[in-house]
C-alpha cells in the first residue's frame, strides 16, 4: 500500500472515566480497501467507530480521515464519509426512495442532480424494483441494502459500517458482501468495517485486532495467520491439565487448556500424531489438525480464545 491513508490514527486513547477503552491505538486505512475492525464484544471497536463518525472526541491521540482531524473538523469530516450504523436508521414508514429523498435533503441535495443519485445508489444496491416499497415491508436484507444506499448518497470517500449484518441470517449475510465488495470495484469505496464475526474478518483486505482497547495485530488475514507458520493440534482429553503438562514434560510442547481440549502448534502436526497417541494411550479421545484461523492469531496474541473474551465483555464497549 502506498500514498496518503483514507484513514489515519495515532496513539488514540479513550476513557470512560478511569477505564480505558482505547489504549495508544495506532494503523493506516488505504485508498480502495475493505479494512476491519476485528475484536470480540468490549475489545474497543464501537468506541473506535465512534470517534471515527465524529460521535465522540477522543481522550488522547489523533484520528485524521482525508487529512482532516476528527476532532477539531468534524463538519468537514461528515461531508467526507457516510455511516451506517449498527441499529437501524431507516423510517419503516417510508418507502425505499423516500428515505433515500429525506437523507439527500440533509445533505444540501435537492432537485435533478438529488434525484439522478437516488437512481444511481438504486441501481446500483439492485434496489429499483422495490424503490416504492414501504421499507418495514422488506426483508432484513433489502432494509441492509436501503441503509447503504442512505451511506453512499452523498458520494462519501469512506464508508463507515458498524457489524453491518447483525441480525442477518448466513445466505442474506454473504449477499451483503458481495455488494460491498461490488461497491468497492466498481466504484472505488473505501470502506472500514466492525466485526465479531471471524468468517468475515476473512473476506477484509487487512485487519486491525483489538482486545481490551489495545491492538493486538494488524494485517491482511493471510499475512497473519502466516505469522504462526506451524500447524494447530487441538486435543480432547478427559483429563486436560495433566495432558498439558505431560506434553511440555515429554515433548517441550508448550500448550493451553481450553476447556476439555488441549491446544498447541507444531511445525508437522500430521506427522506427529502418531507419537502423539503412541505417548499417552488412554488419555486422548480425540484429536484434530489444522492450518491456523484468526482465532489462532488471536490467541497467539492474547492467551485466551475468542468468544470466551466475548461472551465475559458482552455490553462493556
Amino acid at each position: 500500500m502506498s500514498g496518503n491513508p483514507v484513514v489515519a490514527i495515532s496513539d488514540l486513547t479513550h476513557l470512560y472515566g478511569t477505564r480505558k477503552a482505547l489504549s495508544g491505538v495506532s494503523f493506516d486505512v488505504q485508498a480502495g480497501e475493505i479494512f476491519g475492525l476485528l475484536g470480540p464484544n468490549g475489545g474497543g471497536k464501537t468506541t473506535l467507530f465512534r470517534i471515527l463518525s465524529t460521535l465522540f472526541r477522543p481522550s488522547s491521540g489523533q484520528a485524521r480521515i482525508f487529512g482532516l482531524d476528527v476532532a477539531t473538523q468534524p463538519q468537514e469530516v461528515r461531508r467526507r464519509i457516510g455511516v451506517v450504523f449498527q441499529a437501524s436508521s431507516v423510517d419503516g414508514k417510508l418507502t425505499s426512495e423516500e428515505n433515500l429523498r429525506h437523507q439527500g435533503h440533509l445533505y444540501g441535495m435537492s432537485g435533478g442532480k438529488l434525484q439522478e443519485r437516488i437512481e444511481f445508489v438504486l441501481g446500483r444496491l439492485g434496489m429499483d424494483d422495490r424503490r416504492n416499497d414501504l421499507v418495514e415491508t422488506l426483508s432484513g436484507g433489502l432494509r441492509r441494502r436501503v441503509e447503504l444506499a442512505k451511506g453512499l448518497l452523498h458520494r462519501p470517500g469512506l464508508l463507515l459500517l458498524d457489524e453491518p449484518t447483525t441480525g442477518l441470517d448466513p445466505g442474506v449475510r454473504a449477499e451483503l458482501w458481495e455488494y460491498l465488495n461490488l461497491l468497492r470495484t466498481r466504484d472505488g469505496t473505501t470502506m472500514l468495517v466492525t466485526t465479531h464475526l471471524l468468517e468475515e474478518a476473512e473476506k477484509c483486505d487487512r485487519l486491525a485486532i483489538l482486545n481490551h482497547g489495545e491492538l493486538v495485530a494488524s494485517g491482511s488475514p493471510s499475512s497473519l495467520k502466516n505469522e504462526i507458520g506451524e500447524q494447530v493440534i487441538l486435543v480432547e482429553s478427559g483429563q486436560p491439565a495433566k495432558l498439558r503438562d505431560e506434553l511440555r514434560e515429554k515433548f517441550a510442547v508448550e500448550a493451553s487448556v481450553f476447556g476439555q481440549r488441549v491446544r498447541f502448534e507444531h511445525p508437522s502436526g500430521h506427522g506427529f500424531i502418531p507419537q502423539l497417541m503412541d505417548a499417552f494411550p488412554g488419555e486422548i479421545d480425540s484429536v484434530t489438525v489444522g492450518k491456523p484461523t484468526l482465532e489462532d492469531v488471536f490467541i497467539r496474541k492474547t492467551g485466551h480464545r475468542f468468544w470466551e473474551e466475548g461472551l465475559s465483555k458482552v455490553g462493556a464497549e
